[in-house]
């Protein structure tokens, strides 16, 4: 073999050899929405560590200024997260900010808008709760009734409005619920006390492009895409009925009744079946097919419903055919074959875990569920219950985590913490 073929020969090898190792690293998908690619906060490739503790696995963490609930999301080497910053005089800074992946270092920092919001909210509940979603080449974040905003992933301002409702919610609870980006077109729950709507947006120009009028009161749940027929479906929680909409038009596709006062959780779905229920003064979880059409509530397209132990405030987990999600905002957790509505375990106490907001995330055969303590407790994505290990950040957590690759990303209330081998 001449010098020249086995210069050839080993710079294919080096291709295959760093080709084999960048499927190792885990680092193909990405992590655009608080419920992961697929919005069942499922990602199929990440392999995160089971186990931390401050001086393990612990790559970084930085601090977070002011105060706010959304979850990370993270693109390539960029996590986005949004707070709300007090101000000397009363007011907030609502600000976009962007972390570099491998060193925790701020790359840059936007300051969406000012002001002194038009009323109340929860002791538990700041005033950025929506968190950000992106497609790679723009961050998206909403403030509620503050606007919402559009920017590169490098932080230049696209566009943004201040145009939508001023909402009034149920009980001051303040706002929370997260626009989705399906296809070209971002949506945008607008869901309080007064006339409630959904609104296709856009993502390119913030121009609506569709408004739909809502007959429900106050909802904090984020809107579920999910194909059906070759067309997206956008599936709403809500206090009077679970409904689809079509992405392209906005038009009501079917309803269903059943969900409880001022829902929260999100939906879940695949292969045809989404995944609806809510758990406050009331329990409501039901598996709709995604044909049916007008008012399914009597028909054969819901499959199975449970009227006991359903999540409240953190969304379900769709994983491997199965269903995992909380009691209400307890520890207490159930897991339900997805197809039949039947346990594989139910109302099981999960140790170290008192109540929960962040939802539960699945990741590498795992299940990563997270209490408001700032525990995260490893579990086997099985149909027994298998407990790996007990870890905590040591501050509290609401966000859910965001797993990506190697790592895990967990945003406390003052810290963003990489979990990372």
């Amino acid at each position: 073999m001449s010098m020249v073929q086995n210069d050839r020969l080993l710079r294919v090898l080096i291709v295959v050899v760093f080709a084999a190792l960048g499927d190792q690293l885990g680092h193909a998908k990405n992590w655009g929405h608080w419920r992961g690619d697929g919005g069942n906060s499922v990602s199929l490739d990440a392999t995160p560590p089971i186990k931390w503790s401050p001086t393990e696995n612990i790559k970084w963490k930085a601090l977070v200024p002011g105060r706010g609930s959304s979850s990370p999301v993270v693109w390539e080497n960029r996590i986005f997260v949004t707070s709300a910053v007090p101000t000397s005089d009363g007011a907030y800074e609502f600000v976009v900010l962007c972390f570099d992946r491998n060193t925790g270092q701020q790359k840059w920092k936007q300051s969406a808008t000012v002001g002194k919001p038009h009323e109340g909210t929860h002791s538990t509940n700041g005033y950025a709760s929506a968190s950000p979603c992106t497609d790679g080449k723009h961050v998206y974040a909403q403030f509620g009734s503050r606007g919402l905003f559009c920017y590169t992933v490098q932080g230049d301002l696209v566009w943004s409005r201040d145009d939508f409702p001023q909402m009034t919610m149920r009980g001051t609870f303040g706002e929370g619920s997260s626009p989705t980006i399906a296809g070209e077109l971002l949506i945008v729950p607008c869901d309080h006390e007064g006339q409630s709507a959904l609104y296709g947006v856009d993502k390119t120009t913030g121009k609506t492009e569709w408004e739909t009028k809502r007959d429900e009161p106050s909802c904090w749940a984020t809107p579920f895409v999910i194909e059906s027929d070759g067309k997206m479906q956008i599936v709403m929680n809500g206090e009077n009925f679970a409904r689809a909409y079509d992405a392209e038009s906005g038009k009501e596709i079917w309803r269903c009744g059943g969900q409880t006062q001022r829902p929260v959780a999100c939906a879940v779905g695949d292969e045809g079946i989404v995944y609806v229920g809510s758990g406050f003064r009331g329990s409501f979880l039901g598996a709709f097919r995604t044909d049916g059409r007008g008012d399914i509530e009597s028909g054969d397209a819901v499959l199975w419903s449970v009227n006991r132990d359903t999540p409240d405030i953190a969304s379900p987990l769709l994983s491997k055919g199965r269903l995992y999600y909380h009691k209400g905002k307890t520890g207490m957790l159930t897991c339900l074959d997805a197809k039949t509505g039947k346990p594989h375990y139910s109302t099981t106490r999960i140790p170290d875990i008192k109540s929960t907001y962040a939802s539960p995330v699945a990741a590498g055969g795992h299940v990563y569920v997270t209490g408001r303590g700032g525990t995260t407790v490893v579990l086997k994505d099985a149909d027994q219950l298998e407990i790996i290990a007990s870890n905590s950040v040591g501050e509290p957590v609401d966000a859910t985590p965001a797993p990506e690759g190697n790592d895990l990303f967990i945003r406390g209330q003052n810290h963003l913490f990489c979990i990372s081998k």
